[in-house]
This record gives C-alpha cells, sequence and structure tokens, in this order.
C-alpha cells in the first residue's frame, strides 16, 4: 500500500507556519503498514492542487490524503477540487448543513458576534458541499472531512482533512472507523520497525559500516535503512516486514557489535530518557557557563525530573563563579575562567550547594569571539561528578556556531552523564 500526502497552504509553502500534519499522518501511516511516497506543498490555487492529485495518481499511490483548503472563505477549494478530481458532482448535505449552523451559532453566540443570517448560511452553504459517493466526517472545528472514492477500480482514495492540527488529529482518528476507508487500510501488509541511537560515531563511518555488512553477505532487499544526523546523534530507522524480519534482527547484531560503545540505545530511548531512569534515588546538581541553562531545560524536559532534579546555577560571569558556587579567584586567575581547573570546582560547588550526589559543570567558549590559539571557539570544559568519588571530565572542541556550540555542549554533558551513572 502506497500513499501520498498533499498539504495545500500557500503560508505553509512560504513557511510563514511549519507543516505539523505532513509529518504526524507519516507516523501514524507507517503505524498501519502503508509505505508513504511522498509529501507535496502546493499553494492555495486550484491548479496546484490539481497538478499534485494527477501526480499522485500517476505513480500509483493508493491513498491520497489533503490538508487544509476546507474553509468558508473563496480560496478553500479542496472539497471542490478533489470532488472534480474524482469525477464526481458536488451536492448539498443538508444534515452536515445543520451541523454546522448549530456550531457557528454558539460561536457567535459565544463572542457576542453579529453574524448575519445571509453571511451564516453561506458559509455553512459552502462547508456543506459534498462529492456524491463520499464519505463526509463531522467537523472538530466547522469544516467536515471527506472521504472521496475515484470512479475506477485503480483510481486512489482521497481522505480530505483540515489544516489545523488539533482538528486534522481527532478527524484522523474518526476517519479510521469509516469502512470505506479501513477497506484501504486493511490491504496492507504488518510493517515492523526500530530505531536505534549512536553518538560519537559519524555518519559516514556508520554508511561503510552497512555497506561492509551488505558485501559480507547480509541481504538487504526486505529492508528500508535510513540514518539521519540530528542535532550532534545519529539515529537508523530500519523498517521491514514479516519475511525481512531475520535479516532485520542480524543487522542489529551486526551494528551493535561493530560499534558497541557509540550505539546507546537499541530501542529507540533518548538519552534524555535514559538519564532520567538512571538518575532515580539520586540528586543532580549543575552549574553551567557557556550552555546558560540548556542543559538543565534538557532535564526537566522530561516528566518527573522534579524527584531528582535539585537545581542549578547559570554562572556566566567570573563573580558568580566565585559568589554563587565558590570557585577561588586563584584558579580564576591562574587557568582562566575556561579551563579543566574551573569545570572541576564549579562542579564540587554545584555538589555543595545543592547538597547533591551528581553534579555536572560546563564552562566553555560558544563564540564567535574570545577564543585563541590555546583556547579556539568552541572549547568547552565537562566535569561529571558523583557524591561516591567517580569523575568524568572532557574539553572537546564542540565544531559550528554560537547556538551549535551551546546546544550540542548539553548534548555531550547528557551522555557523559549517561556513561557515568550504572
Amino acid at each position: 500500500m502506497r500513499a501520498g500526502i498533499l498539504v495545500t497552504g500557500t503560508e505553509v509553502l512560504t513557511a510563514t507556519i511549519r507543516d505539523e500534519n505532513g509529518p504526524w499522518l507519516s507516523e501514524q501511516l507507517s503505524g498501519l503498514g502503508i509505505e508513504l511516497v511522498e509529501i507535496l506543498v502546493v499553494a492555495d490555487h486550484p491548479g496546484d492542487l490539481a497538478n499534485g492529485l494527477d501526480h499522485m495518481k500517476a505513480i500509483g499511490i493508493d491513498l491520497i490524503i489533503t490538508t487544509g483548503g476546507l474553509g468558508p472563505t473563496a480560496d478553500d477549494l479542496t472539497a471542490e477540487v478533489v470532488s472534480a478530481f474524482s469525477g464526481r458532482e458536488m451536492e448539498l448535505d443538508t444534515a452536515m448543513e445543520a451541523k454546522i449552523a448549530r456550531i457557528l451559532a454558539r460561536f457567535a453566540a459565544s463572542t457576542n458576534l453579529d453574524l448575519t443570517t445571509d453571511a451564516l448560511n453561506e458559509a455553512n452553504r459552502k462547508q456543506a458541499m459534498v462529492p456524491v459517493g463520499a464519505v463526509a466526517l463531522d467537523p472538530i472545528g466547522t469544516a467536515p472531512g471527506l472521504i472521496v472514492p475515484g470512479q475506477g477500480d485503480g483510481d486512489p482514495l482521497v481522505l480530505v482533512l483540515p489544516g489545523p492540527p488539533r482538528e486534522l488529529k481527532p478527524m484522523w482518528a474518526a476517519a479510521l472507523e469509516q469502512p470505506l476507508l479501513r477497506g484501504v487500510l486493511d490491504r496492507a501488509t504488518q510493517l515492523s520497525k526500530y530505531r536505534l541511537r549512536m553518538f560519537g560515531t559519524p555518519e559516514s563511518e556508520l554508511a561503510l559500516s552497512l555497506r561492509e555488512i551488505e558485501d559480507g553477505g547480509l541481504p538487504f532487499d526486505g529492508l528500508e535503512i535510513t540514518t539521519c544526523l540530528r542535532k550532534g546523534e545519529v539515529e537508523i530507522d530500519v523498517r521491514y516486514r514479516e519475511a525481512a524480519a531475520e535479516a532485520a534482527s542480524r543487522l542489529r547484531d551486526e551494528i551493535r557489535r561493530r560499534h558497541e560503545r557509540s550505539l546507546y540505545s537499541l530501542d529507540g530511548s533518548t538519552v534524555d530518557e535514559i538519564v532520567a531512569g538512571r538518575l532515580g534515588g539520586r540528586r543532580l546538581g549543575l552549574a553551567e557557563s557557556c550552555s546558560a541553562g540548556l542543559l538543565a531545560a534538557r532535564i526537566t524536559d522530561v516528566p518527573g525530573s522534579s524527584d531528582y532534579f535539585a537545581g542549578g546555577v547559570v554562572s556566566y560571569s567570573n563573580e558568580a563563579k566565585r559568589d554563587l558556587l565558590g570557585v577561588d579567584e586563584e584558579l580564576l586567575r591562574e587557568f582562566g575562567a575556561v579551563s579543566a581547573e574551573v569545570a572541576e570546582a564549579m562542579a564540587i560547588g554545584a555538589m555543595a550547594r545543592f547538597d547533591a550526589d551528581v553534579a555536572v559543570a560546563i564552562t566553555g567558549i560558544a563564540g564567535p569571539g574570545g577564543g585563541s590559539d590555546e583556547k579556539p571557539v568552541g572549547l568547552v570544559h565537562f566535569n561529571v561528578r558523583t557524591a561516591e568519588g567517580g569523575v568524568r571530565a572532557a574539553a572537546p572542541v564542540i565544531p559550528g556556531g554560537r547556538r551549535d556550540v551551546r546546544e550540542r555542549s548539553a548534548l555531550v554533558a547528557m551522555h557523559l552523564l549517561r556513561e557515568m551513572l550504572p
């Protein structure tokens, strides 16, 4: 089963707003065993929408999902274009017209808006026009969705959904209950998948490993392997059907054998989730300089972090390092704020100030200025320690611009925590 997603909206095409629907629908389709072929974004022009539909039909897509263009205004033409594409006339659904009228009347009453009867009727009538033979889905906002069958056996089924994600998501759930859509979805065979996460292995090195694994006799037929460098980590997604299950399992074992040190997640768990699990029963204190609280933000993004996160100090200035963390002024003068000695003193200070079992300190040069031959831009010193005496120190030079250095500093600190904690 092959599907395509057709996103309509000039505001999406021009990046005025970000498309959230395409990625979300992609995940839903994958879980149903549907192969997503493409996501197209087109402007709010009927010709562009029609061209997108014709293109998807031409490449043999079984299910087309459109998002957007279902409102009451003149440029909301998705229903009309899909109706023409499917070779169907439009007709007024009087029951849907009544539902929309009730929704608009409640909205007008709650906002004290003076909407004329003519304006209400015009909006109702436009949104209640439905292709003959289609299934109309009850609106979550004011726009109903549609399930529109083609005329011939080989024609794609078109699922028409609204643009706002808060309306699209519940309507998708409602659409799954409809026999017309289920008849298409149930033809798909189960698609299994797993995700591996690595830190510290370049994507090029992983690509070489994959070539060697395939050359070594492991068939990749039936495996869909995707690698992605995402914010300093490499993600490996493997999708497969039942016939390729053994090959998928062998591939995971081969990657683990070759990259045991950098492969930290076999089940897709993030480093944030892993660290959260390992911090249970402990108390964490942070001392951040160049990362300016980004590590604390990552820690507290995980629900339940109040059970183990005591607090953090953003000690950007030398005075803050001295007064809030107890860093000796002599260390600052002799070694500088960006040094292993000061990072250690910051971690010790955080542990003392927060009565912590685990402490992390970060101090570095985020740039673009402030670097030197001895201490280049991107140099970041880390110190991770436990009350039991365990210590991990590191001083990588992190590539990228100012934002990259700051964000990746928080990431490196998370992985140092992961390696430190049993």
